[in-house]
């Protein structure tokens, strides 16, 4: 059972990371506002839609705000018109300026998904993964001018799995940001929690993913190329060039074998595997562009590759 609290939250929040802490805030008190980025142009056709975050809080009721700026504008002004004891942040995709974090009585504290000091930023689940982290989890952290380096309130762990993508990371711990947020906020605002500097060791920075992140380097080791399958899984995806047409892998495992980078080890009976720059990589699952997915054999069927081939175009950079 949640305990209620006598508290006037605004939540600021956009994807669907969010949604769990959105749910845990609206069961614990009284959530005035929801502040989200404003609708944007999805899919083939482009049409405005609206944020997860938003489709959450209108049917809960709750007014939404989609400030366009929050910096050198009224806003700060706004949300104090609300009289709100908390701001509470999850994956807002936006830096909050001074004048917003101060607007609540309490400030505003942030779910931040890694732990913290490592991998501040925009991007930790994908980097946690690429790096090859056996943990990650959540924080609850205490928001200052900083990129994410205000004291910690609370945490949460989980392992990251040997199959994690970042989706399967990204659901896991939008659940634990909610199931933190529903334990802790009770006692943050009753003053039980003692916030925690972040130490100045171990600091790393989770910069934004951009899709060169997702271009094959065949130099580098398969290991670290089998995380990068998982860690940018659904965007940009692991891709190279096969004879001028992109090709995306899917899954992907480390397999003995040695070659020049990039060079093709094995080609028959289904098994395609691909020299880096120490061990193999075995491609499991495959996609060539403008096609479905498809298992490594159904691509050797169209596809005619023999050890020693150099197939695969800018793989080494």
């Amino acid at each position: 059972m949640t305990e209620a609290v006598q508290a006037r939250i605004v939540f600021f929040g956009t994807p669907p990371f969010a949604v769990p802490a959105l749910r845990a805030c609206l069961e614990l008190g009284e959530v005035v506002a929801v502040v989200t980025q404003p609708d944007r142009p999805r899919g083939r056709g482009q049409h405005l839609s609206p944020p997860a975050v938003k489709e959450e809080a209108e049917r809960a009721g709750v007014p939404v705000l989609q400030p366009p700026r929050l910096k050198g504008t009224d806003f700060a002004d706004r949300l104090s018109a609300l009289r709100p004891d908390l701001g509470m942040v999850a994956a807002y995709g936006r830096i909050l300026p001074p004048e917003v974090l101060a607007a609540p009585r309490l400030g505003c504290v942030n779910v931040h998904a890694s732990l913290l000091p490592r991998w501040r930023g925009a991007a930790p689940i994908q980097w946690a993964i690429a790096s090859g982290d056996a943990e990650t989890g959540v924080c609850l952290m205490q928001m200052e001018a900083g990129l994410d380096t205000g004291p910690v309130l609370a945490v949460r762990r989980t392992p990251i799995l040997p199959t994690d993508t970042s989706e399967t990371l990204h659901a896991r711990l939008a659940e634990l940001g909610g199931e933190l947020v529903r334990q802790e906020l009770p006692r943050l605002l009753a003053g039980a929690l003692t916030p925690r500097p972040q130490p100045s060791e171990g600091v790393t920075l989770a910069r934004m993913v951009e899709k060169e992140d997702g271009r094959i380097d065949w130099t580098r080791p398969a290991i670290e190329l089998e995380r990068r399958v998982r860690a940018f899984d659904p965007w940009p995806g692991l891709w190279t060039d096969v004879r001028g047409d992109r090709l995306r892998i899917w899954r992907a495992e480390v397999a003995p074998g040695a070659g020049a980078p990039g060079t093709v080890l094995t080609a028959s009976g289904g098994v395609l595997e691909v020299a880096t720059g120490e061990r193999a990589l075995r491609l499991l699952e495959l996609q060539p562009e403008g096609r479905r997915r498809m298992s490594a054999a159904e691509f050797l069927s169209g596809h005619r590759l023999a050890p020693g081939d150099r197939p695969f175009g800018g793989g080494v950079r």
